[in-house]
């Protein structure tokens, strides 16, 4: 007779577990095109193919405190239902605005949440480490590229210099005696940080108890990679520049570039292996009440019911502001005629254009005024998704990648004077050398988007604009518009004051043609 007991405790976790696993199944089912967008970053970016592991290690981690799961007794939390219905609110942002983060780290969190409303308190308190884990799925940290590229670029250029090699520097490119060198994507670190932060986390929760060691070691992984990856650029340039350029050339520098990290990491996890702790101890099965009774069952599937009823609804809202929505393609055409003697120049100012993509529609034009001369280049967007959005980490005013052959060499804001209070970003840019000459071209260049009527800077500002205006019924329409002309050897002031007399007298022109595309059909 002694099989009986085991199968009824089988039968017991079958019971406790099945509301669970329903609402994680309903879940990944409802938001099922989110998850596999996820995975699409997985496999196509080197920076997130860490995030394949994360779903097993969270397993291995659960599978880890079985027997303490096994004392604890599951009671639903149903209030839970507040914070999980405001991240489907969430999610419901993001999707209307096309931002993969928003709807990824809300997809995340409904699967943390969901644990404490169908299982309770004790339980999610059991399972805190392995839940927030699995946090390291989303694709998160891109943004973070351009900063730490401008920060490698720093560190390379003042090592450089302590150690006596003359540096001329521009932006993220910068020329020695022995040849040019910049900072591109590939360098940022992105990649290193990313993998050392989940690693090292993960090393810190096994190998430490303590809150603050856990921290600290959490720190440290964070503060490495980014100081590595800052003493590798510079052992990287300084191989070239002592080899004549022989070594660290080409793909060579990549692979240095792993193995320093690799050894900086290893050395990292040694240091931390002295101090580690013993491992905390696991309580002993049968110290709890067990599996859930009866009323914590019954509690459990009106908590999964009404949890899905929440997951269903957010669907449906967003298939209603979703569907029908799709307009024709915008028509977007410059004013015939703009003020302030600005005539059709006869030939483009350069060959640079914006790294924005799939825009709906695009517009260029310059435009010469006596000896100035400036050109606009306007990108509209509408339907917007994950495949065509205004504001994205990978729209920029430049190429970062190697193969560009323009460059953003300064960046910074402005308040035009002759703009009604407008405020645009602004940037200095390097080109090639133009036909005939020997010097780079240089531009002077002004962002700004235009959004449902309104005139901004802000990315964060433009995507709470763009979502706001789907959930009124506004759509979706945007635009990004860029003014630029030449540049004279140190005197931004001089093209900022071309740019303003530009813009001052045309921007009410400029608006009408943005208004009368918005209200196009």
């Amino acid at each position: 007779m002694s099989p009986a007991p085991a199968s009824i405790s089988a039968t017991a976790t079958v019971r406790t577990l099945a509301p669970g696993l329903l609402l994680i199944a309903a879940l990944l089912l409802l938001f099922r095109d989110t998850a596999a967008a996820m995975v699409a970053i997985w496999i196509r970016s080197e920076t997130f193919a860490h995030a394949f592991l994360v779903v097993p290690i969270v397993l291995w981690m659960v599978w880890r405190r079985r027997e303490t799961l096994a004392t604890l007794t599951p009671r639903p939390v149903p209030w839970m239902l507040l914070p999980i219905a405001a991240t489907c609110l969430l999610w419901l942002l993001g999707e209307l605005v096309g931002v993969n983060t928003a709807t990824q780290f809300a997809l995340v969190a409904l699967l943390v949440l969901s644990v404490p409303a169908v299982f309770g308190w004790a339980v999610t308190m059991a399972l805190l480490f392995p839940l927030m884990f699995l946090f390291f799925a989303v694709p998160f940290g891109e943004f973070m590229v351009p900063y730490m590229m401008t920060w490698t670029a720093d560190f390379t250029v003042s090592a450089l210099q302590f150690t006596g090699v003359p540096v001329y520097r521009e932006g993220l490119q910068f020329v020695i005696p022995s040849g040019n060198w910049s900072v591109v994507e590939a360098c940022s670190g992105v990649r290193y940080l990313i993998a050392s932060f989940m690693v090292g986390t993960l090393f810190a929760y096994l190998n430490f108890r303590t809150p603050d060691r856990r921290a600290l070691f959490i720190a440290v992984s964070l503060l490495v990679p980014i100081v590595a990856n800052w003493v590798r650029a510079y052992l990287i340039v300084m191989l070239g520049h002592l080899s004549g350029n022989k070594l660290a050339a080409g793909v060579d520098h990549i692979i240095y570039g792993w193995v320093f990290f690799g050894l900086v990491i290893g050395v990292m996890f040694t240091v931390g292996a002295r101090f580690g702790q013993s491992p905390e101890p696991v309580p002993a099965a049968g110290s709890g009440a067990g599996p859930g009774s009866g009323a914590a069952g019954g509690a459990a599937w009106g908590v999964t019911a009404a949890v899905i009823a929440v997951l269903g609804a957010t669907q449906f809202g967003f298939w209603r502001l979703d569907h029908g929505s799709d307009r024709a393609t915008p028509v977007f055409a410059f004013p015939a005629a703009w003020e302030g003697g600005w005539v059709p120049a006869s030939s483009p100012l350069s060959d640079w254009t914006p790294a924005f993509k799939n825009a709906s529609t695009e517009a260029t034009g310059t435009w010469a005024s006596g000896s100035s001369a400036v050109s606009v280049w306007v990108g509209y967007y509408r339907n917007q998704g994950y495949d065509r959005k205004l504001v994205s980490s990978t729209n920029t005013m430049t190429d970062l990648t190697p193969e560009a052959v323009w460059s953003q060499v300064s960046s910074g804001a402005l308040e035009v004077p002759a703009g009604a209070g407008l405020a645009v970003r602004t940037a200095d840019l390097r080109g090639p050398p133009a036909a005939g000459s020997s010097q780079p071209q240089r531009l002077r260049a002004w962002q700004v988007y235009w959004i449902g009527g309104r005139y901004m800077t802000s990315d964060v500002r433009a995507r709470m604009q763009l979502a706001v205006n789907r959930l009124l019924g506004r759509g979706d329409d945007g635009a990004v518009i860029f003014i630029t002309t030449p540049l004279p050897e140190g005197r931004a002031d001089q093209a900022d004051g071309t740019l303003a007399r530009f813009l001052g007298p045309n921007l009410a022109a400029l608006t009408a043609r943005l208004e009368a595309a918005r209200g196009a059909p």
